[in-house]
């Protein structure tokens, strides 16, 4: 939105002080201005500032005609910021100094009393605290709908066998519900971060003034209540300097978005005709310019890239506080557009993975008939040489590869080669083992705790949707 016409140069000077005779550079105005982006914290600074008021109030610092002045203002502010018409101002800096700008228009010198016993440097903080307590209460939500959708896709899938991978190379037999609960494993961790981060950085900062606290009689429990805090906090250095609930959101965020787009990898491979495990739903797929049977996976993928973009804010931010003394600094004013840009990345991220986990089809018998290629029950022919043979796993492990080399130069599978060639491998073998060279048999076979098993993956899903 364009500058405030009526604001005169000299604005800042006066929300500044007396200390300057002339305003600032252009330069020096274009650098120090931050309403471009701080201004998404209106909010929370205008509740933060009624907190404020009511506190002063009842501790008698401020009158009760001028509490009510100051919070009918700063009501009407929020509603024109909402409504789109309120005036931004670039020479006013910043978000605070804006709506205490447009607050002594409206209530006049009353408004100059709302800031006594507190600084720009503990303001911030708490807005910033608050912003960022929201958008992790976002991502928890957006991780639950997420996880929900991975248990329902589970429930549907716990007998649908696959091929598990390691290497990107065939390994073993796997339902397709088994792999969707390992990714119930991974976000419901991410949710866990996410909590503990809420956890850590429940306190609030207002009341630390610029560095020292105050003289003023303040009730700091009383506006940490009022803002839906725990608890204040405990250093009034620490507390304007502190930016490590912004790292661990950042933290959090690209352990998420790591998580993310190794699932997005995984899909972008598995809806390739090569593959073709799933397919994606028009929803979330495109079309090419030139090659009109195309169906590209780019929600996927954007989520694969949105990764390196969340990576990227930590990396800055730990960057610029990497050097900083105690207790603030302007660098700090560099912390907002790297948390805001990575909360919406991964707010996206998550919203278009919710999606396509719910609606993409599993393509069953693509996925049965991989589960068996590759030599994939290899190791259950071994486990069998074990159990029944009374092989050592490493005599066992040297018999099955020798079978394996064996049913590849014939080109057929395990369970093609006939009785007589594998006892000419190891007389101890003997018609059972085709009991377990199936891959139906191989999962249900992996019943140990946590293992693939249907039986084992439903015990798991009803375990979940019971800690949910």
């Amino acid at each position: 939105m364009a500058d405030q016409s009526n604001t005169p140069p000299d604005a800042a000077n006066r929300m500044w002080g007396g200390r300057f005779a002339k305003g600032p550079s252009a330069v020096m105005e274009e650098i120090n201005a931050s309403i471009d982006f701080d201004r998404k914290l209106y909010a929370e600074d205008i509740r933060g500032s009624i907190a404020h008021a009511e506190m002063l109030e009842k501790q008698g610092i401020l009158t009760t005609r001028d509490r009510d002045a100051i919070v009918e203002g700063l009501e009407t502010i929020r509603s024109e910021i909402e409504a789109g018409s309120f005036a931004f101002s670039r020479r006013l800096e910043d978000i605070h100094m804006n709506i205490e700008s447009r607050l002594a228009d409206l209530i006049g010198p009353a408004a100059g009393r709302l800031h006594t016993a507190r600084s720009r440097n503990d303001q911030v903080a708490v807005d910033f605290r608050l912003w960022v307590k929201a958008e992790l209460e976002r991502t928890e939500a957006g991780l639950a709908a997420l996880v929900e959708a991975f248990l329902a896709r589970a429930e549907e899938h716990a007998d649908t066998v696959m091929p598990g991978f390691t290497h990107l190379q065939a390994a073993q037999p796997v339902t397709f519900g088994h792999h969707c609960m390992a990714y119930v494993e991974m976000f419901a961790r991410d949710r866990s971060r996410v909590r503990d981060c809420i956890a850590r950085m429940d306190e609030s900062p207002l009341g630390a003034a610029a560095l020292a606290g105050t003289g003023f009689p303040v009730d700091r429990h009383m506006t940490a209540t009022a803002l839906g805090f725990r608890e204040p906090t405990r250093n009034s250095i620490d507390s304007v300097s502190d930016r490590d609930f912004a790292l661990e959101y950042l933290s959090t965020a690209s352990i998420c978005a790591t998580h993310l787009s190794r699932l997005a990898e995984e899909i972008v491979i598995w809806s390739t005709p090569q593959f073709g495990f799933v397919r994606l739903s028009d929803s979330f797929s495109t079309g090419s310019s030139i090659m009109p049977q195309k169906k590209n996976p780019d929600a996927a993928e954007l989520v694969r890239a949105k990764t390196g973009r969340i990576n990227g804010c930590l990396v800055a931010l730990l960057t610029i506080l990497k050097g900083l003394p105690l207790a603030y600094s302007k660098d700090m004013q560099e912390d907002k557009e790297q948390v805001f840009d990575a909360a919406e990345s991964l707010g996206l991220a998550v919203a278009a993975m919710t999606g396509m986990v719910a609606d993409m089809r599993v393509e069953v018998d693509a996925m049965r008939r991989a589960a068996g290629a590759g030599y994939t029950t290899a190791t259950d022919l071994a486990d069998w040489l074990v159990r029944e043979a009374n092989l050592p796993f490493r005599e066992a492990h040297h018999v099955t590869g020798v079978a394996v080399a064996l049913a590849d130069d014939r080109g057929c599978d395990l369970a093609d080669l006939p009785l007589a060639e594998l006892r000419k491998i190891n007389p101890a073998i003997t018609q059972a083992v085709y009991d377990v060279l199936t891959v139906d048999a191989s999962v249900a076979s992996r019943s140990s705790y946590g293992g693939t098993a249907p039986s084992e993956v439903r015990r798991q899903i009803a375990a979940w949707r019971e800690r949910l």
